[in-house]
């Protein structure tokens, strides 16, 4: 199969990111300290992309991404921490279980509250994440292995940067192709006028539906990957302030880009970790703060967000041909 040219330039990008970073691990640059924290962005990168399917693609408000994050960190943590013993085979299976399972969740209650628009949509999810969070705190009772407020320890630490770095290639890719397909513009078309979407036979629910349980499968993929990486899982990790990071860097990013979510979501981490660093316990206190001043500045600055919807050609699989018969760049993407 014959690569397109900008997905190659793709491969040889991330090839020399790779590169780069264990040159830096080699010559002791990049501190294990700081290398948890590129693993954190790259786990983030992976739930951003799925709440940028949903809202920054099919324009569905949503504050509960955080719960399904949650969902899917303890159910393959609890997976492998009570079957695997180590296994990389039940590690991958216990990913995908829990991928499936924050997937089939959403579909659940997707069908209900994805009637709802804008505000009420987003309310609706943000009642689901905070009864999600007051299950897990009182998870034990039922499964003992969630632990409860007191938070899951002992889930094998198996994944490491080099797993995490081709899991978040296949994701990106996955999203890239899934945007640039037919379902993607049916989503996009939803996002623009989801009452002249309609009018012209799409089946929007369906599309709404897809959307959301795709982006909260990928939340539930992150979530899995990071009970693999930090060895203890709390609660409060998936509060109402985590699903606000997700939308902080799709908003940021700029709505409808697959460039800005990635590269929001690698800085937006690495720029908390240094105001953790600088500010100490006083950035608990102010992080509410913070995140507020953040986004008003960007929007005063940058209403659009950093991209505004345009995506490095390296995300864009391929040009398509249009009923002229010439060979361009679907509209809105592209540089």
């Amino acid at each position: 199969m014959k690569l397109s040219r900008n997905t190659l330039f793709f491969f040889i990008g991330s090839a020399i990111f790779y590169a780069l970073v264990k040159i830096m691990q080699f010559n002791g640059i990049l501190t294990p300290y700081w290398q948890l924290v590129l693993d954190q962005a790259l786990i983030i990168v992976i739930g951003a992309l799925g709440l940028s399917i949903i809202y920054g693609f099919t324009g569905q408000f949503s504050l509960g991404h955080a719960a399904f994050y949650g969902i899917g960190a303890y159910t393959a943590g609890a997976l492998d921490k009570v079957y695997g013993n180590g296994n990389m085979l039940f590690f991958f299976l216990s990913l995908l279980i829990g991928a499936l399972v924050a997937g089939l969740v959403a579909f659940l209650i997707g069908l209900p509250i994805l009637r709802l628009r804008s505000d009420y949509l987003g309310i609706a999810t943000l009642g689901f994440g905070i009864i999600v969070r007051v299950g897990m705190e009182n998870g034990n009772k039922l499964f003992p292995v969630l632990g409860g407020a007191t938070g899951m320890s002992g889930t094998p630490q198996l994944a490491q940067f080099d797993l995490i770095f081709i899991l978040a290639l296949i994701i990106i890719l996955l999203v890239r192709n899934f945007i640039f397909s037919t379902y993607g513009r049916a989503c996009i078309s939803i996002r623009e006028d989801e009452i002249a979407a309609d009018v012209m036979g799409i089946d929007t629910t369906r599309y709404k539906i897809l959307a959301f349980v795709l982006g909260c499968a990928l939340a539930g993929l992150a979530g899995g990957i990071y009970a693999h990486r930090y060895p203890f899982l709390h609660p409060a990790s998936f509060d109402f302030l985590k699903s606000f990071d997700f939308l902080l860097i799709v908003v940021l990013g700029g709505l409808g880009s697959m460039t800005g979510t990635i590269i929001t979501a690698i800085g937006w981490v690495f720029l908390l970790e240094v105001l953790r660093v600088v500010l100490g316990q006083d950035f608990i206190d102010w992080r509410g703060v913070i995140y507020a001043l953040i986004l008003v500045v960007s929007i005063i600055v940058r209403p659009q967000g950093l991209f505004s919807g345009k995506e490095f050609r390296l995300l864009v699989p391929e040009q398509l041909k249009m009923a002229t018969g010439k060979e361009r760049t679907y509209a809105g993407f592209g540089n």
